[in-house]
């Protein structure tokens, strides 16, 4: 079984008087340790698709099975639970919590799961020297960069030993060299511990890295194909 199957995904809004079709019919399937962007214009679909992936949202019709398990009918508390074990979340926005250091970001989600605190304090310390912060443990977000910031949230992405990351944008709000050192890492996890990525993007500089190219348009998928040139 693939990692991440996805069939005949419709994502229907009703709140405006004509219903605003996000999905029209998607049907997708990822497999373990892919690199894949997800790409399109604006509107094409492309993080109600990551949403409905990563249980953040529900769709209308159609099945997500995740690891074996169909999360489409899952209910809400069924859903957080969910994530919490099997989905790591990269945002645009970096969802940091304002009021803790960056330590404490990366803990967090081990705490809700309920990891002791030695261990929770030893992967966090591997995990922010892996991904070159281990001298920022104590700084808050705002005594970060952008790039800085992102990366403790990869760091907090990977602390629950998720399934997979999702990354929506996650180069929009950084600079070109802390974009490049953000795509480095995540590739260098891929790589060398087998990560399973899946972003949404406009990003060039992420879509020529990625493995496989799955292009949304108006809804439906309009192209998936291997990036020849990311695998030279």
């Amino acid at each position: 079984m693939p990692l991440i199957n996805i069939s005949d995904i419709v994502k229907t809004y009703n709140h405006t008087s004509v219903p605003v079709h996000a999905l029209n019919g998607v049907t997708l399937s990822v497999e373990k340790g892919e690199f894949t962007a997800i790409v399109g214009p604006s509107g094409s679909g492309k993080t109600t698709l990551l949403n409905i992936i990563g249980g953040l949202d529900q769709p209308t019709s159609g099945s997500v099975v995740i690891d074996d398990v169909d999360i489409s009918s899952m209910k809400k508390d069924e859903l957080i639970d969910f994530r919490l074990w099997h989905i790591g979340f990269v945002f645009q926005a970096f969802n940091l919590i304002p009021v803790l250091t960056a330590q404490e970001n990366v803990e967090f989600i081990m705490l809700l799961q309920g990891v002791d605190k030695r261990e929770r304090e030893e992967r966090t310390k591997e995990l922010l020297e892996a991904v070159g912060l281990g001298e920022r443990a104590h700084n808050r977000p705002a005594e970060l960069s952008g790039g800085q910031q992102q990366r403790v949230a990869v760091a907090r992405a990977l602390a629950s030993h998720p399934s997979f990351v999702l990354a929506d944008e996650p180069t929009a709000n950084l600079d070109t060299k802390s974009a490049m050192a953000l795509l480095e890492l995540m590739e260098h996890l891929n790589h060398e511990h087998g990560m399973t990525f899946l972003f949404s993007t406009h990003d060039s500089r992420v879509i020529q890295r990625a493995h496989r190219v799955v292009t949304l348009e108006d809804g439906t998928i309009k192209s998936d194909a291997i990036n020849e040139q990311a695998h030279a």
